[in-house]
């Protein structure tokens, strides 16, 4: 009679639970958001003695498998998000495609490779997905890092992943705004040279896609300067210091990044990787100066 009684009570009892755990959901996910936020992370060991461990004790070894599975996991759910994101990406490629070709004004396009169009449609849906999912794969580099760093590097790597996906955006849209002028540049060239100019796809989408990929990154670099800088990892001084190696530095990957060793289309990609250095320098310096705030009065003699 009482399990009669019980389960009667737990029928009539259901759609009121039901309503209650949803209405309550958002707040105890909102609680345990800020609690693994606030949580310490557990003391560090010399990386020595982790190793030195391994051989010796088996929960250490048992702890590093556990890692291992969730970087497995971690990377399996981004590669979905990859593929999730090429897949919707099939459904706008030709409509990108036409878009990445109005910097060339009307010029047309000749293919002489059979398959040329089927590999640019694929190169245009591949990174039009990872730019789609760019937020997703960063959310999961933060989940699997989160457990070991401190409350605070926590929240700035989290605040972080839309100023990135925002960066990322920004370089993306910076080249296609200069675009014209590269283009320009290298039709004008061609004719001085007295040649015809016949653009193929592959080498066009090539050059473009390329290059809002990786100014699409480096527009990510004051970003990551200011995290490595907040967590310790770097201190303005020696960027301030190190600058002229940097723009060596900017300028050799320049060269690798524009396919033409024309000033013009250098100087395109150059000029803001330089400034992006030197705006990474004034972040580096307000991030050291928080970090500095926000350590014990013995650690500050040392930072």
């Amino acid at each position: 009679m009482n399990k009669f009684l019980t389960a009667l009570w737990r029928v009539i009892t259901f759609p009121f639970r039901l309503i209650f755990n949803i209405v309550a959901f958002p707040f105890r996910a909102w609680r345990s958001i800020l609690q693994f936020l606030s949580e310490e992370p557990p003391e560090d060991r010399p990386l020595i003695e982790t190793f030195s461990s391994l051989a010796t004790e088996e929960e250490t070894r048992a702890s590093l498998w556990e890692h291992v599975d969730a970087l497995r996991m971690h990377l399996l759910r981004m590669v979905i998000y990859l593929a999730v994101g090429v897949a919707i990406s099939f459904l706008f490629a030709r409509d990108f495609s036409v878009l990445l070709a109005a910097p060339l004004g009307g010029l047309p396009l000749s293919t002489i490779d059979v398959t040329e169009s089927v590999g640019v449609f694929m190169r245009i849906a591949l990174i039009s997905g990872v730019v789609i999912t760019l937020p997703l794969i960063a959310f999961e580099l933060w989940l699997f890092s989160a457990p070991g760093l401190r409350p605070r590097e926590r929240k700035i790597g989290l605040a972080g992943i839309p100023l990135a996906t925002l960066l990322f955006a920004s370089g993306v849209a910076f080249t296609y705004f200069i675009m014209p002028a590269a283009i320009n540049a290298m039709a004008a060239f061609n004719s001085y040279m007295g040649f015809t100019t016949d653009w193929r796809p592959n080498s066009y989408y090539g050059f473009v896609t390329g290059l809002m990929f990786w100014l699409g990154v480096f527009f990510e670099f004051p970003l990551v300067i200011y995290v490595l800088t907040s967590i310790g990892f770097v201190k303005p001084q020696v960027l301030v210091q190190q600058w002229r190696l940097a723009i060596v530095i900017i300028s050799i990957m320049a060269a690798i990044i524009t396919p033409t060793v024309d000033p013009v289309n250098m100087a395109l990609v150059m000029v803001p990787m330089s400034l992006l250095y030197f705006i990474s320098i004034g972040l580096s310096y307000i991030a050291y100066a928080g970090r500095r705030r926000n350590l014990p009065e013995p650690e500050k003699d040392l930072a």
